[in-house]
């Protein structure tokens, strides 16, 4: 499935986030230490090497809804943007704070001059946020800012399972 809004091109895939060879960026769903986990931050620790983690040392902790750049080291992709979701039901803002992911994310892009990013579901794991829901807030997040955008010019939801790719696709159908 893919759109191109305002030139922005917009597209879901399912597959695992450190194999997106194509975008100079990507997203790891990360914990507060900015530490190997499980889900999305394991397997990006894990395919970057050790060097990752001693990069990330300087950044911890951080804030639901912030983000933080780091280099790719051994994966395909330049950077590495690190985003804490919220976890679900947990404070009573957490939309806005997912929502603060992702315009936190597409403005380290834009700093860094990064024309490709690749995000996962975020917060959609361990954290309990109900994958239609965590659709919702990223898809109309990224549409509404993707006015802004001066250099990123592809984004790309990295789904794991069918179900939530389906999930995906039919929000960018619904909110294009």
């Amino acid at each position: 499935m893919q759109v191109t809004p305002s030139n922005v091109h917009i597209e879901a895939v399912k597959g695992g986030i450190t194999q997106q060879a194509d975008v100079q960026a990507i997203v790891n769903a990360a914990n507060a230490e900015l530490t190997t986990g499980g889900g999305v931050a394991g397997a990006i620790h894990h395919a970057a090497g050790t060097e990752l983690y001693k990069e990330c040392q300087q950044f911890a902790p951080i804030r639901p809804g912030e983000a933080v750049i780091t280099s790719g080291y051994k994966l395909p992709n330049e950077y590495v943007i690190h985003c804490l979701g919220p976890v679900y039901e947990r404070r009573k803002n957490y939309e806005e704070l997912l929502e603060k992911c992702y315009i936190n994310a597409l403005q380290l892009a834009e700093e860094k001059n990064i024309k490709s990013i690749a995000f996962p579901a975020i917060s959609t794991g361990v954290f309990g946020y109900p994958m239609e829901a965590a659709a919702e807030v990223a898809v109309k997040t990224i549409l509404k800012q993707i006015p802004q955008l001066k250099h990123v010019e592809k984004i790309k939801f990295v789904l794991f399972t069918q179900a939530d790719l389906e999930i995906y696709q039919n929000k960018l159908e619904e909110l294009q």
